[in-house]
């Protein structure tokens, strides 16, 4: 993912009656859209750039510059930047969308029902002022009734849920034990498996628990007095106490979990466990109980992603007291449900989640809350409204003719590489022609007809739509792989490639201006979205996807040799970006950011290549005074341009596999096309000689 591969697989993603979802692009075939009537568009922000900073110095701070030192981040948000104009335009679109269905009176068991009910509850804040704690009153019942481990057992698997994803982080889920993941093995495609990884945390990762960096220590101390807030909130009897066992607790679970690099490693991952063997692999849960609870007891295998880390957590269940345990169950039942109980409990969430951990000054309004709340629960239903009003066949259409030049460039670079062997050439050449390319949205959409949701219950829609998320998910076992399977919603800005289905998804929301402008110049399009996609493409031969071959399937497709200079090659970007610093003392780290890194280079790359040969070999046209690869790298660059808190970018820098923007936004100082546009200098920050380069694909 990028983000665009994070918020967000592993890290962009009716009214018309009978009109459906064409299938033309399906695959990488596709019709160009018509030409613009009139002369194309420039497609870069000419008064963002700052003449004052020389663009080999600091080619962000030239594309940028200007903007940056007007920008203003709104007091409800971490950062701003282009990606928030975009998701803006979209969190406009969608309010639209929403709140008129939601004053419409919909039919009784429509998904248009479901969607305006499940927005008046959220946003029925006085009746959620009454109900107070009552609607939680279950879980809290089901908590003080546990008086074993088998009782322990038996509550942690009943609250597992389907939320994460194993190849972009290593805390998959905050109240729960263990996250669980459905998709195709990693050594059979043809069949989905169940993944089991770490969890258990409040706060983002194991560093915020283990590091001694002062501002760490400093957070960890507002998360100790959050969690004694929240308890104490509730009326939960001796909360303070309470409140450092459940830090003690979840410290124990930081040092037995794997850390982010370890994490991404996926060899390190593959670890189909017999179900009947996790007793003996990982001592101390009943794993019996545990499963049959999770819906899991009918399955022979299930992968265990981090498996010392769950053997330790494992054994946590058994050696930790269960007064500590549902202490900690306790809490993450607050602390997940904060956003639909009472509002003192939001604005204890939003002190420490917002404020604390990404310097935010001030919550965002309910009804954007709302909104996001509706997306994540009924996703597909609004997005299947959304791409029938925004998103026209015609952008679609010129985005797949995109990405069909973007895919048919790639085998000519490979084609080039001359450290690659003739074998190796011909299976990454396969795996790209292998490549499943979803735009805009999927060709089918999620079926909510069995999931209830009531207008005057926020806290129980919320449940019954993550319990309806972990059915759909669970399913899928044993069924067959659905290649073309969706894991963003047409209304996310963000992109995603999938290297289990060898497959990228493009959401309609991030296909609009600045990212893709259908008036814009080819040079904007190709150095911006053009980019994205390289970008994604390039997730399928990063160090994680290039583990994959073209079905989808962990093998080893690389020679000794060859794979030998991929992790030189690798070594030296990993060089370039610990040297960066993002804030005083605090420099990235350039092995956990190393897969991103990689897809933005090459998908600059190949971006580049496809930009060239667009124009047909006539001379691209100088436009507001900017030849074409200037436009284009500065397209590039204004694509990443963002304005962050300290608090945000700590936390970016420590938890996420993505350099901040604008250190993405330096990835042009490998590109040689770069430096015939700009000139830069040897002596200039940025200047590498060409050996120096750093050339992957």
């Amino acid at each position: 993912m990028t983000v665009l591969r994070s918020a967000l697989f592993l890290a962009i993603i009716v009214a018309c009656g009978a009109c459906q979802p064409d299938h033309t692009g399906e695959q990488h075939a596709a019709t160009a859209a018509p030409a613009p009537a009139k002369a194309p568009t420039g497609g870069v922000d000419l008064a963002g750039i700052d003449h004052a900073v020389q663009p080999g110095d600091d080619f962000d701070g030239y594309a940028n510059g200007a903007w940056r030192a007007k920008a203003e981040i709104p007091a409800d948000r971490s950062s701003t930047g282009v990606f928030f104009d975009v998701f803006q335009k979209a969190e406009k679109r969608n309010a639209e969308l929403i709140q008129d269905i939601a004053a419409s009176h919909p039919a009784a068991g429509s998904d248009a029902a479901r969607i305006a009910d499940y927005y008046t509850a959220y946003m029925d804040q006085t009746g959620i002022e009454q109900r107070g704690l009552a609607p939680l009153q279950p879980t809290f019942d089901r908590i003080d009734a546990i008086a074993s481990t088998a009782d322990l057992a038996r509550v942690l698997g009943e609250t597992t849920r389907v939320d994460v994803d194993p190849l972009n982080a290593t805390n998959y889920s905050t109240e729960h034990l263990f996250g669980l993941f459905v998709a195709q093995g990693l050594e059979d495609p043809t069949h989905n498996m169940a993944y089991l990884l770490q969890g258990g945390l409040g706060m983002p990762n194991r560093d915020y628990y283990l590091s001694r960096d002062p501002a760490m220590v400093g957070i960890r101390d507002k998360y100790k007095a959050y969690v004694a807030a929240m308890l104490r909130q509730a009326g939960i009897a001796d909360s303070d106490a309470k409140a450092a066992a459940v830090y003690a607790l979840e410290e124990k679970i930081a040092k037995a979990q794997a850390s982010i690099v370890e994490t991404e490693d996926v060899h390190k991952a593959n670890n189909p466990w017999p179900v009947a063997g996790f007793a003996k692999k990982a001592p101390g849960l009943d794993w019996a109980t545990y499963f049959k609870a999770a819906g899991l007891d009918g399955q022979t295998t299930i992968d265990a992603w981090q498996p010392d880390a769950i053997a330790k957590l494992s054994a946590l269940t058994a050696s930790q007291p269960l007064q500590a345990w549902k202490a900690w169950l306790a809490f993450h039942a607050l602390n997940e449900h904060a956003a639909v109980l009472p509002k003192a409990f939001d604005d204890l969430s939003f002190g420490f989640y917002g404020t604390t951990l990404n310097g935010t000054p001030q919550q965002r309004d309910r009804w954007k809350r709302a909104l996001s709340a509706v997306n994540n629960a009924l996703g597909d239903a609004v997005g299947k409204l959304y791409v029938q009003k925004y998103f026209p066949a015609s952008s679609r259409a010129q985005v797949q003719q995109m990405v069909s030049n973007l895919l048919a460039v790639f085998p000519e670079r490979i084609d080039q590489l001359d450290w690659m062997s003739p074998d190796t050439k011909a299976k990454a050449k396969a795996k790209v022609a292998a490549t499943k390319v979803g735009v805009g949205y999927p060709d089918t959409w999620r079926d909510y007809s069995a999931l209830a949701i009531k207008p005057d219950d926020a806290l129980g829609n919320l449940q019954r739509a993550s319990l309806a998320e972990t059915k759909h998910q669970l399913a899928k076992l044993g069924q067959p792989v659905d290649r073309g399977e969706w894991w963003m919603t047409p209304q996310t800005v963000n992109a995603v490639n999938l290297p289990l289905q060898n497959a990228l998804n493009f959401p309609a929301a991030i296909l609009e201006p600045p990212f893709f402008d259908p008036s814009a110049d080819a040079a904007a399009n190709y150095g911006s979205i053009g980019a994205t996609i390289g970008h994604e493409i390039s997730h399928s031969f990063d160090n994680t996807g290039a583990e994959f071959d073209a079905q989808g399937r962990l093998a080893n497709w690389w020679t000794p040799s060859d794979a030998a200079h991929f992790e030189a090659a690798g070594a030296k970007l990993i060089a370039q970006y610990d040297a960066y610093e993002a804030l005083p003392g605090l420099h990235l780290n350039g092995a956990q950011t190393l897969g991103e890194n990689i897809a933005d280079l090459a998908g600059l790359a190949v971006a580049h290549d496809a930009y060239i040969k667009s124009l047909g070999g006539k001379p691209a046209p100088v436009i507001d005074g900017l030849t074409g690869d200037q436009r284009f790298f500065l397209a590039f660059a204004q694509s990443w341009r963002s304005k962050t808190r300290d608090a945000a970018l700590r936390a970016q820098v420590v938890s996420d596999g993505h350099a901040p923007g604008r250190f993405r936004a330096q990835t042009v100082r490998n590109i040689d096309a770069w430096y015939d546009a700009f000139a830069p200098k040897p002596g200039q920050a940025l200047y590498l000689k060409p050996e120096d380069r750093v050339r992957i694909w």
